[in-house]
C-alpha cells in the first residue's frame, strides 16, 4: 500500500486503538484516577480560562459588529439577537473554545508525553509494571473531555454579552428587545447538542494529542514535530466533528431549523 494512503490509515487506527484502551480502562476500573483528574482539571482551567474569555470576547465583538452592518442594511437590527445566538451556540463558540483547548491544553499534553517518550520514561514505567495509559493518559483525557463543555458554556455566556454590547451600542436596539429574541430561541435541544458536541471534541483532541505524544520519535526535534502535527490534526477534526454533529442534530430535530 502506498505510504500516502497507509500513513493516514495507520494514524487513524492508532487514534481508535488508544480511544478504545482509554474507555476500556476507565470502565473496567472506574476508581483510583479521579484525584489526578481533579488536579488536571484545575491545571487546565487555570491555563485556559483567560485565553478562552479573551478569544471569545474579541471575535464575538468583531463578528457582532460585522453582522450588525449586514442586518442594518436589511432593516432587521432588532432581530439580530436571535440569528447571532443560533450561530453562536452551534458553530462560533464550540469552534473558538475548541481551538483554544487544542492549542493550549492539547499541545501541552502532547509535548509532555512526547518528552517522556524520548527520555524512555514510558518504557521505564512498563518495566515497573505500571500502565502509562492509565497513569498518564487516562486522567488527562478525562479532564479535557469534562472541561471542554464547561468552558463552552462560559464562552457561550460571553458571546451573548458581546452581541448585547454591539447591538445596544452600535445599532441602538433596546437590551430588552435583544434578550427577548435570544430567549425565544433558547431551546433545550440547542444547549444539549452544544454540550455533547464540545464533549466529543474534547475527547477527540485528547486522544489525538496523547497518541502523537506516545508515538514520538526523533528526540527533541521529534517532540516539536509531534506537537505541530497534533495541533493541525486537532484543528481539522474539530471542523469534522462540528459538521457531523450539526447534520445529525438537524436531521433528528427539524425544529432547530426554525427561527423563533
Amino acid at each position: 500500500m502506498p505510504a500516502r494512503i497507509f500513513g493516514p490509515v495507520q494514524l487513524a487506527g492508532g487514534f481508535v486503538s488508544l480511544g478504545v484502551r482509554v474507555i476500556g480502562s476507565a470502565i473496567r476500573r472506574p476508581t483510583g484516577y479521579w484525584g489526578a483528574v481533579r488536579d488536571e482539571m484545575y491545571d487546565v482551567l487555570r491555563a485556559s480560562w483567560f485565553p478562552v474569555c479573551l478569544a471569545v470576547f474579541t471575535f464575538g465583538l468583531m463578528i457582532g459588529i460585522l453582522g450588525l452592518n449586514f442586518a442594518s442594511l436589511l432593516g432587521a437590527s432588532n432581530l439580530y439577537g436571535q440569528y447571532f445566538f443560533i450561530v453562536n451556540v452551534r458553530d462560533f463558540t464550540p469552534w473558538i473554545n475548541s481551538m483554544v483547548v487544542a492549542g493550549i491544553i492539547g499541545s501541552a499534553l502532547c509535548a509532555d508525553l512526547g518528552a517522556r517518550k524520548v527520555r524512555e520514561e514510558l518504557d521505564a514505567l512498563d518495566v515497573l509494571g505500571i500502565d502509562p495509559i492509565r497513569e498518564l493518559v487516562l486522567p488527562r483525557i478525562i479532564s479535557i473531555t469534562l472541561l471542554t463543555p464547561l468552558l463552552m458554556v462560559m464562552s457561550l455566556l460571553i458571546g451573548v454579552l458581546c452581541a448585547l454590547v454591539s447591538t445596544v451600542t452600535y445599532a441602538d436596539v433596546p437590551a430588552a428587545e435583544y434578550f427577548n429574541t435570544v430567549y425565544n430561541n433558547l431551546a433545550v435541544v440547542e444547549l444539549v447538542v452544544a454540550v455533547i458536541k464540545s464533549t466529543l471534541i474534547g475527547f477527540v483532541i485528547g486522544i489525538i494529542c496523547a497518541h502523537l505524544g506516545l508515538t514520538t520519535v526523533g528526540g527533541s526535534a521529534g517532540v516539536g514535530r509531534a506537537v505541530n502535527q497534533a495541533v493541525v490534526i486537532g484543528f481539522a477534526l474539530v471542523f469534522v466533528v462540528d459538521l457531523l454533529i450539526n447534520l445529525i442534530a438537524l436531521g433528528l430535530y427539524p425544529e432547530m431549523q426554525t427561527v423563533r
